[in-house]
């Protein structure tokens, strides 16, 4: 074997091996989707010794040329003195390195916006290129599962990511030889069998435990629960109204935000197209000016994509406009960047030395314009309400549901709402500030794609400035009013300086601003999802059934929460029950293997690396299993042949769940009722999103369901939601078979709450309740 150091000094390369001590052997630490390390120590008693720089470059490597250890020095070494020798005094240096990853982990990453829509592969590759472009090759590196979201924060080291990835889509991560890798666990497969020759009895070690757990319930994060619709009627006074849930919104409030300050476009933020060289930045403003006039070809669009799920705030920046212009601003696409995919977006046109703005839609311009002035500015804003707020399932895997097989990942359809706005504002008259904004689109988009490209501009010919760019998460509330006669309209939410009428508050209030008051009986409606803790109990009563015995019912119980990844719904908490209960009732097995390089059975002419698989079959101790490797030691103790002592650390998912998160969980409301591996995905019915109240009088209430009766079964209306099912009427209203329906109203304020169910038996319900709530005068 060779060590040698560059210390990075100019020097080049130098050959330390002859002075490695030879009463210490050299030590490869490798953990699983962990940084590396090598531990050793040179002794020095000649003044010619160089001494190894804080940072240098050190490889280890076979004679054959097999580089078995690459990395930097990690700290400067530390040196002790043994006495004096016959060329002089003796040091001893103590050597500490970590892998190639460590000139990543050394560097903060960017601030960035989320990954939206990308594979995990895709991601850890940027994350290196981001802090060294170029400096690794990604050749290796394979895109693994696709994630709706990633937040890569600047305040944890690349490999912490890199770490977090593996876990996500049970897959392991390296950095070696200035190469990255990244590929599923288990690709490469050892065998450790009795019969072979070579196998060493008194170097296995294995440890086995009964099945775990058999009956898990599962925590997640807060979901959305039920889907409520609040009713007031105004009376000319009245600013506040009390909703009767709160409101579910979902985090990371702040997407992205640009106000063009830096000189230049963010090469983190934006990709650019632009034959013609028609966007600059100066001023703290982006500067449009001219264009192909081919549509899509001079295009400014964001490098992530936008999933329309639950409430989005697009603000396309203050606009003005200079000359004629021939654009889409503000525009959100279902493929390439053009207007015939343009699902909303404002429209740009020339009109007679001015510019005119309409709303595009579906690849068609339509409804009012809004013709230009010279010198006024206008705020482009598009509102998003998604009937669901995610648009995918979150991903588990086990061992049973490895990588390309996981539970969940399914995306979740949804229709949208849209609302364009336009707010004018003159400089030269200070009330247009506060004056409320034109409303140029206000309808729903039908099944719309879970993620769009997004693209600020699209320019044909464009003379234009945007002062800034936001996209943001909004309070997830629909609010939208009725004057007698009149049509129903969607009421902005917002500062009044955007243009916007109301507010909600987080007391659960919602506030109008006064110049926007409710006139008398004006109807008013606000549409959100409650919210409440995601759970599911999931039991495998064949498990349990082989456990019983005697005065043990078989029951092995608990309680998890899920960190990562993120169970966001009960659906989703299910799922990672199923995952977890994949292995939690198989046997556990976990073990260590010391064995000789050269008599490694299986042994590859690379190396054995965390995340490789392992076949264990040793009749002698009841083992025949698969695990996969979660440590490897290498101690270099026979330098001059070649030959190294591994210790190799395995365990499978029963274990030690490789792609799974876990802590136990301290809530204290489980559900009760479980449910089965066999019954998880199956036990409920569609929701009932649609329903509404359609007349409300001093005495009554009728309901639209918005579906028909499922055959055989019906609606059932409660005044709580519980106890749901037909052997509880305690809380009942009733039961009815027909889409529309009239309930009783006895008090000012009253809630309903309405779920589905069939001819099943017992019968299903649906999962959430809408929940139906009138605040009107009697």
């Amino acid at each position: 074997m060779f060590l040698t150091i560059d210390n990075l000094d100019g020097s080049g390369v130098r050959d330390y091996t002859a002075t490695l001590d030879a009463g210490a052997a050299p030590r490869i630490e490798r953990r699983l989707n962990r940084p590396s390390a090598l531990r050793l120590s040179l002794v020095a008693d000649t003044p010619s010794f160089i001494v190894p720089l804080n940072g240098g470059r050190i490889i280890l490597s076979r004679s054959d040329g097999i580089k078995i250890f690459t990395g930097y020095l990690a700290q400067a070494p530390v040196h002790e003195y043994l006495g004096w020798g016959e060329r002089g005094p003796v040091y001893r240096y103590a050597i500490v390195a970590h892998g190639d990853e460590f000139v990543l982990d050394r560097k903060r990453l960017p601030s960035r916006a989320l990954f939206i829509n990308r594979s995990a592969g895709s991601i850890l590759e940027q994350l290196a290129d981001d802090l060294l472009p170029g400096a690794f090759d990604t050749s290796a590196v394979q895109d693994g599962v696709a994630l709706d979201s990633y937040s890569a924060s600047p305040s944890r080291p690349w490999s912490a990511h890199a770490a977090e990835l593996g876990l996500l889509a049970r897959a392991v991560w390296r950095a070696h030889d200035g190469a990255l890798s990244f590929q599923p666990v288990g690709a490469v497969t050892h065998a450790i069998a009795e019969s072979s020759v070579g196998f060493t009895p008194d170097g296995l070690r294995l440890f086995a435990a009964g099945p775990a757990l058999n009956d898990v319930t599962v925590v997640g994060r807060v979901e959305p629960r039920a889907w409520v619709k609040d009713y007031f009627l105004g009376d000319g006074l009245t600013l506040r109204f009390q909703l009767s849930h709160t409101p579910f919104t979902r985090r990371n409030a702040g997407i992205f935000e640009d106000e063009y300050k830096s000189g230049a476009l963010d090469p983190l933020l934006w990709n650019v197209t632009d034959p013609a060289s028609a966007f600059s930045v100066a001023g703290g403003k982006l500067n449009v000016e001219g264009g192909t006039g081919v549509d899509g070809a001079t295009r400014l669009e964001s490098v992530q994509p936008v999933e329309l799920g639950g409430a989005l705030l697009l603000q396309h920046g203050e606009a003005t406009f200079a000359a004629a212009t021939d654009a889409v601003l503000g525009g959100l696409y279902s493929g390439a960047v053009s207007i015939a995919n343009c699902l909303a977006g404002f429209r740009i046109t020339p009109s007679a030395g001015q510019s005119q703005i309409q709303a595009l839609i579906n690849g068609v311009a339509t409804g009012p314009t809004i013709t230009t002035a010279a010198g006024h500015g206008y705020s482009l804003t598009t509102r998003l309400y998604a009937t669901q707020p995610f648009r995918t399932q979150s991903l588990f895997h086990s061992s049973s549901h490895p990588a390309g097989s996981g539970l969940g990942g399914s995306s979740i359809p949804a229709n949208v709402r849209v609302v364009l706005e336009v707010h004018d504002v003159d400089p030269a008259s200070p009330g247009s500030q506060a004056a409320p904004s034109t409303i140029l689109l206000d309808a729903i988009v039908s099944t719309v794609p879970a993620f769009v490209t997004y693209a600020p501009v699209d320019a044909l010919s464009a003379h234009c400035q945007l002062s800034y760019t936001r996209l943001a998460r909004a309070v997830s509330t629909e609010i939208r009013s009725v004057i007698p006669a009149q049509s129903f309209r969607t009421r902005l939410v917002g500062a009044v300086a955007e243009g916007a009428e109301c507010i909600v508050l987080q007391s659960n209030e919602l506030l109008f601003h006064s110049q926007y008051v409710p006139v008398a009986n004006e109807e008013i409606v606000v549409r959100y999802r409650g919210r409440g803790r995601a759970q599911a109990r999931v039991t495998d009563p064949a498990s349990i059934a082989a456990l019983a015995s005697g005065a043990d019912d078989g029951v092995r119980a608990a309680a998890l929460r899920v960190l990562d990844p993120p169970p966001r719904a009960a659906a989703d908490c299910e799922n990672a029950a199923l995952a977890v209960l994949g292995d939690a009732t198989q046997v556990s097995w976990s073990g260590e293997y010391q064995v000789w390089s050269d008599i490694l059975p299986g042994f590859t002419t690379d190396d054995v690396l965390p995340g490789d698989a392992v076949t264990v079959d040793v009749p002698t101790q009841a083992a025949s299993f698969s695990a996969i490797v979660r440590e490897v030691d290498v101690e270099a103790a026979d330098f001059v042949n070649d030959r190294c002592r591994y210790r190799i650390a395995f365990a499978n998912d029963a274990a030690a769940p490789l792609a799974l998160a876990l802590e136990d969980s301290a809530l204290r409301d489980l559900p009760e009722d479980p449910l089965t591996v066999s019954t998880a995905g199956t036990t409920f019915i569609a929701d009932l999103p649609d329903a509404e109240i359609t007349t409300i009088t001093s005495t009554t209430v009728t309901i639209d369901a918005g579906v028909a009766a499922p055959p055989g079964g019906g609606f059932e209306v409660r005044r709580s939601d519980f106890g749901w099912g037909p052997e509880n009427d305690r809380n009942l209203v009733g039961r009815f078979t027909t889409q529309s329906f009239t309930v009783t109203r006895v008090t000012r304020v009253v809630g309903f709450f309405v779920r589905q169910f069939d001819n099943s038996s017992p019968p299903r319900y649906s999962r959430y309740s809408t929940a139906l709530h009138v605040d009107y005068p009697l």
